[in-house]
């Protein structure tokens, strides 16, 4: 049996049981681990990546971050992703998730408008494989390095992070990218897509992007990537873990096969993706955001 069908089993299971109250639940490690992850700690000389949108703090129970955070909280301890790229999240709920990851993880981030004002394109990182050499925040306009700009009729200001990394076992260096277009705005994505594939030209180094880039990949921003020489870690895992599931869930916690995959992860060509995942775990009925998280096990070359 497949890690993904003993996850959905899990929750039908738990649900046909008379559903996990997540007022009272008590969580362990063994509420995740009871499937397996997906991936998990990466070994040395492959890198795990997650694209997470973690849903602004604006739901009520059982869809409050205060009730969520225990399920973010469990999926990433489960998973342990080396580079986790977030969007959405407040620097309230990134607080959170940095000390729910624990001391072996760092993040880099700033918020849209500037300092901590709105959401962030959040670069966590695991520390103890990883080592931060430079960075950078852009915003998403013709004037990227004014904070809170936006042009191309964005309905809002969009940015990206990027983080130049070197790995402690290897030796080698990487770049990770994380963003979030513009959810309206067809002409946002589109000129977004062409200056992240500027940006991405000018290293030197192997490149992973991570984001929720509003579009699927039959749309104009996935197909201005992949002409500059990128691929998507979906159609270049060797391995899928799971099958294609609509990224954004609307919080219905039955993912839908074959639905929108509008969160994404790409690479530069010089990046072996082994294995690739939508991870659609849930406890009680309740997913840990919006969006199911996204994942990939590279190899540099």
């Amino acid at each position: 049996m497949s890690k993904d069908i003993r996850r959905r089993t899990l929750l039908t299971a738990g649900m046909a049981a008379g559903a996990v109250s997540l007022a009272t639940a008590t969580l362990t490690p063994s509420a995740y681990a009871a499937g397996g992850p997906l991936i998990g700690r990466a070994t040395r000389g492959e890198v795990h990546v997650m694209s997470f949108n973690l849903r602004l703090p604006v739901d009520e129970p059982p869809r409050s971050w205060t009730e969520r955070r225990r399920l973010v909280r469990e999926l990433l301890r489960g998973e342990r992703p080396t580079l986790l790229g977030t969007q959405e999240g407040t620097f309230a709920q990134l607080q959170d998730v940095a000390e729910d990851l624990g001391e072996h993880y760092d993040w880099i981030h700033l918020f849209r408008r500037g300092g901590s004002e709105g959401e962030a394109t959040a670069i966590f990182y695991d520390r103890t494989r990883l080592r931060a050499l430079a960075y950078d925040h852009l915003w998403l306009s013709a004037t990227p390095r004014l904070a809170g700009s936006r042009m191309w009729d964005s309905s809002s200001p969009r940015m990206l992070t990027w983080v130049r990394f070197v790995d402690r076992h290897t030796g080698r260096q990487l770049v990770h990218l994380n963003t979030h277009l513009d959810h309206k705005s067809a002409r946002a994505r589109r000129r977004a897509a062409a200056m992240i594939a500027g940006i991405v030209r000018s290293f030197d180094v192997p490149v992973v992007i991570t984001g929720d880039f509003n579009s699927s990949p039959a749309g104009p921003a996935h197909r201005i990537l992949l002409s500059e020489g990128l691929i998507d870690a979906w159609d270049a895992a060797r391995e899928r873990l799971t099958a294609s599931y609509a990224t954004y869930n609307g919080w219905d916690p039955s993912p839908v096969e074959g639905g929108r995959r509008i969160d994404w992860i790409l690479a530069s060509e010089d990046v072996t993706v082994v294995k690739a995942a939508v991870n659609t775990w849930t406890l009680g009925g309740v997913p840990p955001s919006d969006h199911w998280p996204v994942q990939a096990l590279v190899r540099l070359a």
